[in-house]
């Protein structure tokens, strides 16, 4: 994007994703054109105040001529779509840059659909519809029904900080003002009705439910630790996302300062993205819970949701496949937010960022679902050597671990090493390791059974 102090005599010609106008009185064919750019590209640009040359020649910028384009735009394309637009100055001329993205095709603009040929924008013929209409067979209309929620059971503050984080992305062109305003804007209702996609992204209910769990082996026969949350889909993944840091490795390393970097055996960016493609992507009709699995060799992270049939992930890893949508209009909320960062992506970003941190990644296609399968390192040496002034830092960081580790025994002496982990803030393996140390050392000993067993401190 252009800032006020960027000085370009001429911004080239016009391409498939780019195109300008002289001024707004060609707001209409603007649309249009916006229109065919989506339905060809699903992103481009688009300049008011430039000759189609690419010379700059300014035009009249305010208020009114900002809220003009944005209306024309909601107004007349159907699906709706959130553009960003802003003011720029362009060799000292005042100009409208357009930048938008969407890929809920086919679009239409005034009702009819085009496509973008070179720089023209071209009526679709019946077959090229059918085309585009046979590709979102896939879409789930599920998302878009009348759920049993209405806008009155959704908290404030979570549309709130929705909205929030979207105007921060540049994606959100409106600032809060109600949350039936902004639902409404989203598309997420019908009156005072919210559909499930609204339902799922700002309720708790049974259709957004994860489960969770620690298994002692390689298998899912003895389980460590189960929990099972419901909670609107941001929450879940939020929730999700620390369970797994706090029951994976993290090892430090520190680069001569004082301040340590702690570094984790998955790639928490890619785990973010597993979690949300689980929740993007899933079939959320089946009314099955996602999951997450960790085992001592792996974390498996479970969407319910049928891969594309013909396809495969190295389909989209390889990035030369177009998105398959399922649940659209969630996805674009998500992407609204930066929560997602483009359609389609997911598995290449995993991929890439487990590529960047040695970390051994695979998707499997199952017959009920699909599962992103992450594989954990080794376990990192305690005895690497550090200078002296670093490894006091640590020993102390140690002791004061083991002196909340007493306290807490005291108070739940049958606390489980789930338990133990949580309460200060440490990895599972860690609060394990712990105990290990105090029991070697003579400080605790167990008694009882596994199951109604605990921890005796030794004075």
């Amino acid at each position: 994007m252009l800032r006020k102090d960027d000085v370009i005599m001429n911004l080239g010609i016009e391409t498939e994703t780019l195109e300008y106008k002289k001024s707004t009185g060609e707001l209409k064919e603007a649309v249009i054109s916006i229109a065919s750019i989506l339905n060809k590209h699903q992103k481009g640009e688009l300049y008011f105040g430039v000759r189609n040359d690419g010379t700059p020649i300014g035009q009249i910028v305010n208020e009114k001529t900002l809220r003009e384009v944005s209306q024309a735009i909601a107004n007349h394309i159907e699906p709706q779509i959130f553009p960003q637009i802003t003011s720029v100055v362009i060799d000292g001329k005042d100009c409208i840059h357009v930048s938008f993205e969407g890929y809920n095709t086919p679009y239409f603009a005034y009702g009819v659909a085009r496509l973008r040929v070179t720089d023209e924008d071209l009526m679709m013929k019946r077959e090229q519809l059918e085309s585009f209409f046979k590709g979102n067979q896939t879409e789930d209309p599920w998302e878009k029904q009348l759920s049993s929620f209405t806008v009155s059971q959704v908290d404030d503050k979570r549309v709130k900080d929705y909205i929030e984080r979207g105007v921060s992305a540049g994606r959100i062109p409106f600032e809060y003002t109600d949350k039936k305003t902004a639902l409404d804007k989203l598309m997420l209702t019908q009156g005072d009705r919210l559909l499930n996609a609204g339902m799922v992204l700002f309720c708790e209910s049974l259709y957004a439910e994860i489960q969770m769990a620690i298994f002692a082996g390689k298998d899912r026969l003895t389980f460590l630790d189960i929990k099972r949350e419901r909670a609107p889909v941001f929450e879940l993944v939020a929730k999700a996302e620390r369970y797994i840091a706090s029951n994976i490795r993290w090892r430090v390393e520190f680069d001569g300062s004082l301040q340590r970097k702690e570094i984790p055996e998955i790639p928490m960016d890619a785990v973010r993205e597993a979690l949300m493609n689980s929740f993007c992507h899933k079939d959320y009709g089946a009314c099955q819970s996602n999951e997450v699995t960790i085992h001592p060799d792996r974390v498996e992270i479970y969407n319910p949701g049928t891969f594309p049939a013909g396809l495969s992930p190295k389909d989209f890893i390889n990035g030369n496949q177009r998105p398959v949508r399922r649940n659209l209009l969630i996805a674009s909320i998500l992407y609204y937010s930066k929560d997602i960062e483009s359609f389609g992506t997911g598995l290449k970003r995993i991929a890439d960022a487990c590529r960047e941190s040695n970390c051994r990644c695979e998707f499997e296609v199952q017959k009920s679902g699909f599962v992103v399968v992450f594989y954990r390192s080794a376990e990192t040496r305690q005895d690497e050597p550090i200078n002296e002034q670093v490894n006091e830092q640590v020993n102390e960081q140690v002791k004061t671990k083991e002196n909340q580790l007493f306290d807490f025994l005291r108070k739940r002496p049958s606390a489980t090493y789930a338990d133990i982990a949580a309460e200060l803030n440490i990895s599972y393996t860690t609060a394990r390791r712990l105990i290990k140390s105090l029991l070697k050392a003579g400080q605790i000993e167990r008694f009882g059974s596994d199951k109604k067993g605990g921890w005796k401190l030794i004075d």
